[in-house]
């Protein structure tokens, strides 16, 4: 009985060594280069994960076998290798292609599941999958930019300067367009890539037809940025229509490659108007084009003859006497239906699915609630149903839905809480479901469209970071400054929490229109600088405030005509939260964010002032209006319309008001928010006896990319870790 105790120590000490590796591998810390470049601290992923056309349903990948990258395919829970990234080198080579040591994966576009093409050093090959041998089809400029593929995989379209060109076999390096003056640019993105635009070329269904933007901006006031990699240095001047200034206009051209002649829609006046969502009726007769004002109040979805560009007529329009109308989709048709497409639209207040015909009659309305659809992924059950993403379920979530063009309910095929992002399969019978919650790192299933049912999984991704001694992650929901509105926010708390200690904050936020921070996805959306600086002893708090994205148009439109306003009250309500947590030194808030992040820190250290001890604004947008004429119009009207409310968001009004450590950060090269901004806030600093701190990136445009963020993240968290 006397060696109870020596045997209870025994066996506590034993307890302790078999839990001691468990205990030591979550004691590593983050380092600002884990946070930033170590990849491995990600979760794992399949590389060009994609479906292959004309198959039964078989998909492909890029994985590593023995340090190798190779391309598999696989159906039905078995994968093969199709050739590693060695195999298609030589394959390559064979077929002519120059020796060039790949760091990675070249991109592989499947034609069918026996032929694949690959795009090199300005040549098309195509490669047939059985035998391993390449063919070189035609070659393109190796200077091209904004290059695309037509549908047929035959022909590619692309930029250099100001023009544009098409090559095929045959006819390389053809040019649509000889455009000498500079400011006169063909076949870019158009409208400062607002309106969904992401490119400035359209292939028609069978790549005979091209139709392209041509934009006019000599009527543009040049815009200087200065490069002082050069000496001396040299003035690099570029377009940027400044809210209330002249815009640039914009007209489309249809090349047609067999006559080799272009014919431009009568889209008429005025010439400030946007031409955006633009596509090609399935018989390649028609282009549709949704016009929207200068204004931003009104949409018309108009048809062209694609053969002569003459105006055919407008389907319908869309208003708003409130704020504005955003047409951000192109229609799409319904296979096998030539007659009826798709069109998305927030006229009841959300993001919804329209089912039209090409007369211009509404045949019904196809999802409604108040919820987005948030991605429309294609057709099932032979076309009769439409597949999509939303957030039915909750604005932090994703999840799939379908719902028959004939009408009726939803069907949800992904039921598991968190955030699904999918595929569709060419027969519409399965998805490619990226799955991830905020305790999941990431799950890649084959999707059973019929039942949900999953057929297969391809990964589940382990814990990137089990060796790391993390915060924990919590999501809060708090109401808006309307005493009404849900917001969702997430609370980061440091790892070894003591309750009883006083620790202090950092807000992260953005706040800005299309942006949501907090989802129900790992790590609830944040990054992992948030942890590094919850290792450090700090809380990291985020809330998408009113005006963020997802959340319906009278929620993201709250703050019309009045940016900083709405979203400041909120933000207030979100401190006024964290001060009621025992463990929030009220005393010791910071607050930090880039672009729209910046003009909110910014705006809250100076219409708030006192409120936070120390912020960091990146890229902050200072003066609407020398901001760009399509964003800003839309979410301000112009300065000549509503002078009181570009005055009250203008923050060179309040820089006498700021209290606190402020430290504003620009990249000397942006044309995004021009460097401007933050020089004349430093500048009316200076003639009012206002003390700030201020850092610049040479070189750099709107985001400081590459190893260079790790000096960015340093210099933030240096000046948190100093001032707070």
């Amino acid at each position: 009985m006397r060696n109870f105790p020596l045997r209870r120590l025994l066996l506590a000490l034993l307890l302790v060594a078999a839990q001691l590796p468990a205990l030591q591998a979550q004691q590593k810390r983050l380092t600002m280069a884990d946070a930033f470049l170590n990849r491995s601290l990600q979760p794992e992923n399949l590389r060009q994960l994609s479906w292959i056309p004309g198959s039964k349903d078989e998909y492909s990948y890029v994985r590593t076998t023995n340090g190798q990258d190779e391309l598999v395919r696989g159906s039905n829970g078995t994968a093969t290798a199709v050739f590693s990234l060695a195999e298609l080198g030589q394959t390559l080579q064979a077929a002519g292609a120059p020796t060039v040591k790949a760091s990675a994966f070249p991109t592989v576009t499947w034609m069918s599941p026996q032929q694949a093409l690959l795009m090199r050093a300005g040549k098309v090959y195509r490669v047939d999958v059985a035998s391993k041998q390449a063919t070189a089809l035609f070659g393109y400029d190796q200077a091209a930019e904004n290059v695309e593929m037509d549908p047929t995989h035959t022909r590619v379209a692309f930029t250099k300067d100001q023009n544009l060109y098409v090559s095929l076999a045959g006819r390389e390096n053809e040019a649509v367009t000889q455009e000498t003056n500079p400011a006169i640019v063909n076949g870019q993105a158009a409208h400062r890539s607002e309106f969904g635009i992401t490119k400035g070329t359209f292939w028609s269904p069978t790549g005979s037809r091209l139709a392209y933007y041509r934009m006019d901006q000599a009527m543009v006031t040049d815009y200087l940025l200065v490069d002082v990699s050069a000496t001396p240095a040299q003035a690099k001047p570029f377009k940027y229509p400044m809210a209330g200034d002249k815009s640039h206009e914009v007209t489309v051209g249809v090349y047609d490659l067999n006559t080799r002649k272009t014919v431009f829609l009568q889209t008429g006046e005025p010439k400030e108007q946007y031409l955006t969502n633009i596509s090609w009726s399935p018989d390649e007769k028609s282009i549709f084009v949704a016009v929207l004002n200068r204004g931003q109040n009104q949409m018309q979805l108009r048809q062209y003859d694609a053969t002569t560009g003459a105006f055919v007529k407008t389907l319908f329009e869309e208003k708003s006497d409130k704020d504005f109308v955003e047409p951000l989709h192109p229609l799409e048709f319904v296979p096998g239906r030539p007659d009826q497409f798709l069109w998305r639209s927030q006229r009841d207040g959300y993001e919804h699915i329209y089912l039209y015909s090409t007369s211009g009659k509404l045949l019904r309305q196809l999802t409604k609630g108040p919820w987005q659809v948030t991605d429309v992924l294609g057709f099932a059950d032979n076309n009769r149903e439409v597949v999509f993403q939303s957030t039915a379920a909750s604005p932090l979530q994703r999840r799939v839905y379908a719902v028959k063009l004939s009408g009726g309910k939803l069907r949800e095929i992904t039921r598991e809480t968190g955030t699904h992002t999918a595929t569709l399969s060419p027969s519409g019978r399965q998805l490619l479901d990226v799955f991830s919650s905020t305790s999941t790192p990431r799950i890649i299933r084959t999707v059973s469209v019929a039942d949900g049912k999953t057929a297969q999984t391809l990964l589940t991704a382990p814990n990137p970071v089990a060796e790391y001694q993390l915060g924990e992650t919590k999501m809060v929901t708090l109401k808006a400054a309307d005493g009404q509105t849900d917001l969702y926010g997430r609370l980061i708390t440091p790892p070894n929490f003591d309750p009883a200690k006083k620790y202090p904050t950092v807000v992260y936020l953005y706040g800005g229109p299309h942006v949501q921070l907090v989802t129900d996805s790992w790590l609830g959306g944040a990054n992992l600088w948030m942890q590094l600086m919850a290792q450090k002893g700090y809380v990291v708090f985020t809330v998408d405030s009113r005006g963020s994205g997802n959340r319906g148009s009278a929620f993201e439109r709250a703050t019309f005509r009045q940016l900083g306003t709405v979203e400041m009250q909120d933000q207030l309500k979100g401190v006024d939260y964290l001060k009621s947590l025992p463990y929030v030194d009220a005393t010791r808030i910071g607050i930090h964010g880039w672009s729209f992040g910046g003009f909110m820190t910014t705006t809250l250290m100076t219409r708030s002032p006192g409120t936070f001890k120390v912020g960091v604004g990146g890229g902050p947008v200072i003066d609407w209006r020398m901001y760009e004429i399509m964003y800003t119009e839309r979410y301000m009207d112009t300065p000549q319309e509503n002078p009181d409310g570009y005055a009250q968001a203008n923050l060179l009004n309040h820089v006498d008001k700021l209290q606190g450590k402020l430290l504003l950060i620009h990249g000397t090269i942006d044309d995004v928010v021009v460097w401007q901004h933050s020089l004349d806030y430093l500048k009316t600093a200076v003639d009012k006896g206002v003390q700030l701190d201020y850092f610049v990136y040479p070189g750099h445009p709107h985001n400081v990319g590459g190893k260079d963020r790790v000096h960015l993240y340093q210099k933030i968290t240096d000046y948190f870790d100093d001032k707070l």
